[in-house]
């Protein structure tokens, strides 16, 4: 759909209709409220709301004691046409709780407004609707809002100078008058993104840190699942106030039984609904009546079920969120506390407490990370499984992960992955502080379970892998490397280096670890020692203490394998006593042995000094290569959030504006649009001229200025290594005649050969710079040399926008080819500043225009002293809604 335009000037390319505004958000108190724009038929609703509020609250919107509001004002308020004139209202159970709006005074500019429910103050409404009209407002080319404030309203203008944005104002006739640029800034983006923690970690809490919990549909029949689950809970121990609805027991399993939740007449934090999926709705309506704040549904029968099933999946969300309801699955396994003895699961038995944070997506896998987590004798926090993800996710698992003292560790089984660029700055932000360790089990299609709604994807497996690295995430490929990783970081301090020390009492077995140590980039600088496979225990103490008071080891790993004489038992014991004495981490390899040794007995879940224990050295160096991998990030300068002041938006959106009216759907950009649009972002294109002739080569090369060169740009030649559709280092016109002469002779079968004429640059690097629009991923910008590493060897080095500085140097660097650039074989290297200067810019432009659907630079001459951008490809399209915009929306 091309832009929407009203009077005052040109509106965001490519937004859709104002129904694409609505939105259900997370408050601050952790509850849910929609959001959507205004509508006629809200006049009774507005009235009424106006009515619940109070005589102070009316005068400090209206400036006046407005009892009743007139018919004609509420047609005015009601029928706008969210173009020049937006509005929207939050609601709550169809209540209208708060309304924000705002009028085009002038070109650029519009006077904003609000009125939140004196019932609902307090739990950030104000600055949700701000948010919200500032990111409506740029669409539809918004750059200032104006407001007048009554001194004594100190609440809204805390909304204002709360938000983030350089906000100014001045005293006049007897109101402040406030005025700023709504485009957001470095703050007013932290102010949006803490806001957000805050009120989803709210959320979560009212899931896994219940003061009462009720099961409905706790059936006396043994074999049914809320049975099953009220057990579980009782078994637990669960600390809080217990619960049971069933519409005709008296009680189950002891505990009193309610025909309904509202029956139960006192709060209820958390409800467990086990009933036919077809009976859920009504469940859900009843603990909203009842004032519960989130469900845990383990109902199947949903998406997963198949067309019918996701129409139930749908509703369900809808009832929910309109209720102000967060939703823990559908088809979810459910949730679990240690520190609360919670078992709000299937499983009959949780892993010990601990401190490691569990999160798995369909239930059968989350039996059997807890099963894996119990034999590994690894404490656990707080396990909760998301089933068919409708609402709540690992993105808000991890948003809560991020504050609870109890956890200092997280481990995820993601089958998919819903919000990526989401995903990425919250485990960023978890990661800074506790390790996080995750197993992505597919990244095609097929991989996708049932039921969980996820947008297609074009992106390579490398791009989701450079993600998680950007993020500081430990990605392992399995379940058992999880748990591997997780018995390191929950046991062990995190090492300081990639240096290691070997002791074991077999040689076979050390050489093994050293092989593998090598094959994974650590270095031994200790051993491999091997004592005599029948040495004490204090021969094996004396040997790790040596190691570990090397001052050029970091880590230690011991490798045992029983003798028939000593015991083992009581090297496990001693590795684990003379470890817990140590701030460098200690692991051992125990034939036959996996999980966390305690130091007492060498059995069950350790604490302070216990040891992971591994079956092989494979499985070891693999747990500390990435912890190794993860410290070194953790204690690595991120970098700063490139950003360039020479950048020209205005004009960059004035080419891709005109451009999207011209061609609604998108199409590829001339050669001068797309030399425009990158000129708006600071990269100079070489001009290259469209040649179809002798005479018009010529005429060209005059134009451009020798030397030049000819070349195609026909897709068909310009990807064939070998053939040489080109001629370089062309002098004169005699020569620009015989070059495009030999050309079309030798090219000519081919079809078009697109020549162009370019005048001649320096000898340097060919590279390639891309920005692709992916559906689930948002921007992904790539890099490589161009010819054979791209082309055949698959040598691309991929990251998802806003880069860091840091990002983009890593962008160039980490190609297997960046030798090449850094002066390979005597050559002087390229200037990679300039390089990744380009590759910040080109991020910046994808990062700002999802309607930028594909960007290539290539080539791109990297040189000593600069780069030259030859050649430029860009295509636009109408974007599609990004996962993760620039405004709080729950995605479910």
């Amino acid at each position: 759909m091309s832009a929407q335009r009203g009077s005052h000037g040109p509106g965001r390319l490519g937004v859709s209709d104002p129904s694409s505004w609505e939105a259900d958000v997370v408050l601050r108190d952790g509850s849910v409220c929609h959001l959507r724009p205004i509508r006629p038929d809200d006049r009774d609703r507005v009235q009424a709301f106006h009515s619940r509020q109070s005589a102070e609250s009316i005068y400090l919107r209206f400036f006046a004691p407005i009892k009743e509001i007139s018919a004609k004002d509420l047609t005015r308020f009601t029928e706008v046409d969210q173009v020049d004139r937006v509005a929207l209202v939050a609601t709550v159970r169809d209540d209208i709780i708060g309304i924000g709006r705002y009028d085009t005074i002038r070109p650029g500019a519009a006077e904003v407004a609000f009125n939140i429910s004196d019932h609902y103050q307090g739990k950030g409404i104000g600055s949700v609707l701000l948010e919200h009209l500032a990111a409506i407002g740029q669409e539809l080319g918004v750059e200032e809002f104006v407001a007048d404030v009554l001194p004594q309203n100190r609440k809204m203008m805390k909304v204002f100078t709360d938000a983030g944005y350089e906000v100014k104002h001045h005293f006049d006739d007897g109101v402040i008058a406030v005025t700023f640029q709504i485009r957001p800034t470095v703050r007013s983006e932290l102010v949006r993104l803490s806001r957000e923690h805050r009120s989803e970690a709210a959320s979560i809490r009212t899931v896994v840190e219940p003061a009462s919990v009720v099961v409905v549909g706790a059936s006396p029949r043994v074999e049914a699942l809320g049975h099953l689950i009220l057990d579980n809970l009782l078994r637990g121990g669960y600390t809080g106030v217990l619960h049971a609805v069933h519409p005709t027991a008296s009680e189950v399993l002891g505990v009193p039984c309610h025909p309904s939740v509202s029956a139960i007449g006192e709060p209820v934090d958390l409800a467990v609904v086990a009933v036919p999926a077809s009976e859920v709705l009504g469940v859900v309506d009843d603990c909203a009546a009842a004032g519960v704040k989130s469900l845990v549904v383990a109902s199947s029968g949903f998406a997963e079920s198949g067309p019918e099933g996701q129409e139930r999946q749908r509703a369900l969300l809808q009832h929910a969120h309109a209720n102000g309801l967060r939703v823990v699955g559908p088809n979810t396994i459910g949730v679990a506390n240690n520190a609360l003895h919670l078992n709000a699961t299937v499983a009959p038995r949780l892993p010990k407490p601990g401190t490691l944070g569990l999160f798995a997506q369909s239930g059968a896998l989350g039996v059997a990370v807890l099963d894996a987590a119990q034999r590994r004798n690894l404490g656990v926090s707080v396990f909760a499984s998301a089933g068919n993800r409708a609402d709540v996710s690992g993105n808000d698992l991890m948003q809560y992960f991020i504050d609870d003292p109890g956890t200092e560790a997280v481990g995820m089984h993601l089958e998919s992955v819903g919000n990526p660029r989401k995903f990425s700055r919250i485990a960023r932000q978890l990661a800074a502080s506790k390790p996080v360790i995750v197993v992505k089990s597919g990244y095609s299609g097929y991989s996708v379970p049932p039921g969980h709604p996820v947008r297609p994807t074009r992106v390579p497996r490398e791009a989701f892998d450079a993600m998680m690295t950007q993020a500081g995430v430990m990605r392992v490929e399995n379940v058992h490397q999880l748990f591997d990783v997780a018995a390191l970081v929950t046991s062990q301090p995190l090492p300081r280096g990639r240096r290691v020390a070997i002791v074991g009492n077999a040689h076979a077995l050390g050489a093994l670890t050293g092989d593998a140590c090598l094959d994974r980039g650590l270095e031994v600088t200790h051993g491999p020692v091997s004592l005599a496979p029948e040495a004490t225990a204090e021969a094996f103490a004396q040997a790790l203490r040596s190691a570990l008071e090397d001052p050029a080891v970091d880590a230690v790993l011991t490798c045992f394998i029983p003798p028939l004489v000593t015991a083992d038992e009581s090297i496990v014991s001693t590795v684990a006593q003379v470890a817990a004495g140590s701030d460098k981490p200690v692991l051992g390899t125990f034939l036959g042995m996996r999980g966390v040794a305690d130091p007492r007995t060498g059995e069950g879940p350790g604490h302070v000094g216990s040891v992971p224990a591994y079956p092989m050295p494979e499985d070891a160096v693999l747990a500390l290569d990435q912890a190794v991998r993860y410290a070194a990030w953790r204690e690595a300068d991120k970098g700063e959030r490139v950003s360039y002041d020479d950048i020209d938006r205005h004009a960059a959106f004035a080419v891709i504006d005109g451009v999207l009216q011209d061609a609604p759907q998108g199409r590829a950009l001339t050669d001068d649009e797309a030399h425009d649009l990158l000129a708006a972002y600071g990269v100079p294109v070489w001009r290259r001229v469209r040649v179809l002739s002798p005479d018009e080569a010529v005429a060209a090369a005059a134009v451009v200025g020798y030397p030049v060169m000819i070349k195609s740009v026909s897709q068909v030649l310009r990807h064939s290594p070998g053939l040489g559709a080109l001629r370089l280092d062309l002098d004169d016109e005699e020569e620009v005649r015989e070059a495009y002469g030999h050309l079309v002779t030798r090219f000519g079968s081919l079809g078009d050969l697109a020549l162009v004429v370019q005048a001649m640059a320096g000898p340097g690097v060919a590279c390639v710079v891309r920005s692709t629009e992916d559906a689930l991923f948002g921007p992904v910008v790539s890099f490589s040399v161009a010819g054979a590493p791209t082309e055949l060897l698959g040598d691309v080095s991929h990251r998802i926008p806003p880069l860091t500085d840091r990002d983009a140097r890593e962008l160039v660097t980490t190609v297997k080819a960046f030798p090449m650039l850094d002066g390979h074989r005597g050559a002087e290297p390229v200037d990679l500043a300039a390089l990744q200067d380009v590759v910040g810019r080109v991020s910046v432009l994808a990062d700002d225009f999802p309607e930028v659907a594909a960007l290539e630079l290539n080539p791109l001459n990297a040189r000593p002293g600069g780069v030259d951008v030859l050649g430029a490809e860009i295509t636009l399209a109408r974007p599609g809604l990004r996962t993760d915009s620039d405004r709080r929306a729950m995605t479910g």
